[in-house]
């Protein structure tokens, strides 16, 4: 081998360790509390592209220098629980729609305020309306909504009434605060079971106000908590995603980077502390639980490993693929989950992936287990 084959070889071999060790990092993320260190747990939004790069120096080194491929092949040994959180691997996972008589469905979804809030016949109303078709072909017997809004002022869209007369739910919590313009923003839950107890805990400042919310749906004769909620979003604006979308070409790098990074880490501590009570409160359940909702952060993070603790993710469970729900910025954002105690069987998964929200929707069949 020539002088530069050499050079170039171990230039290589440099770059795989740094990937690899990156790659650990990532994976150790979900065990470090961002309140304490948000810019490293920054480093967990790029583990599947330092995955697929420790793979590809995996598969280069097999036909280059075979010993070499240890250095790969020992990182995702080590770092394969958080691949199998990452990557849904139930390859045949066709969702049938009809659903079984003692499976309950459930539905959650991001839907950006429906859109449009004023009434009238502009895009973003015939959006609206394509939103609430969706939701009722969805026929879930629970549905989970974050960034809800409902209002009324006669001017403005009265969301409650839209789904919960239009679409049947006859049971439904959305608690909210009065505010001047007679618009309520936050998280829903609607039911076609009866709801026997509600309740909402607002979270601390600093973080934004928002509040996890649950309620007690009675079926048969079983009880079942169900929890919503929308964590603390990394609050980007149209001029934040064009830096966002600058750096991804290449471009203002020393200029956009470091905003985009403090505004990432604030958001991150801000969830840090959200996920902590949701934790603390999921844990003393009385019921059977189920938790849906947007918590704005992949499944490699502090925030998930936290708000799942020992549920089962609906989509890993019946899932395919990297299950991305959310729309814009990178391929690889799954941040809309269900959650289900253990003593659910997860039947199927479904994501509904048009893009009236930012959002898509999420839906899956679990059944109760009967009580041993």
């Amino acid at each position: 081998m020539s002088v530069f084959g050499r050079i170039s070889n171990r230039v290589l071999m440099i770059t795989n360790v740094i990937a690899a060790l990156l790659f650990l990092l990532a994976c150790i993320i979900p065990r470090i509390n961002p309140q304490s260190w948000p810019l490293v747990s920054l480093i967990g939004l790029a583990f599947p592209f330092l995955m697929l790069i420790v793979l590809c120096f995996l598969i280069w080194w097999l036909f280059i220098k075979r010993k070499w491929a240890l250095v790969s092949a020992i990182a995702i040994v080590l770092g394969g629980g958080q691949i199998v959180n990452f990557f849904g691997f139930h390859f045949w996972s066709d969702f049938n729609e009809t659903k079984k008589e003692n499976q309950i469905r459930i539905a959650s979804w991001n839907v950006a305020r429906f859109i449009e809030m004023v009434k009238n016949n502009n895009k973003g109303s015939q959006t609206r309306y394509k939103m609430l078709q969706q939701i009722k072909q969805a026929n879930a017997d629970i549905l989970c909504l974050q960034e809800f809004s409902s209002s009324i002022n006669p001017d403005w869209y009265n969301n409650i009434v839209a789904v919960s007369k239009g679409l049947d739910y006859p049971y439904y919590y959305f608690s909210h605060d009065w505010d001047g313009d007679r618009l309520f923003n936050g998280s829903v839950i609607f039911s076609r079971y009866p709801i026997a107890d509600t309740g909402l805990v607002r979270y601390p400042r600093p973080t934004l106000p928002d509040a996890l919310v649950f309620v007690d749906i009675q079926k048969d004769n079983e009880h079942i908590r169900v929890y919503t909620s929308h964590l603390q979003s990394n609050q980007f604006r149209p001029d934040d995603i064009s830096k966002i979308e600058e750096l991804k070409g290449g471009k203002g790098f020393l200029g956009n980077a470091p905003y985009i990074f403090k505004k990432l880490a604030t958001a991150i501590a801000h969830r840090g502390i959200q996920a902590d009570l949701i934790n603390d409160i999921t844990d003393n359940s009385p019921h059977p639980l189920i938790f849906c909702g947007d918590l704005n952060d992949v499944p490699n993070s502090y925030i998930y490993n936290t708000v799942k603790g020992n549920l089962q993710d609906a989509f890993l469970q019946k899932g395919f693929g990297i299950g991305r729900t959310y729309s814009s910025i990178s391929p690889t954002l799954r941040i809309d989950y269900i959650f289900a105690d253990k003593r659910f069987k997860v039947e199927q998964f479904k994501r509904i992936t048009t893009n009236y929200s930012d959002h898509y929707m999420i839906v899956a069949d679990v059944e109760l287990k009967p009580t041993q």
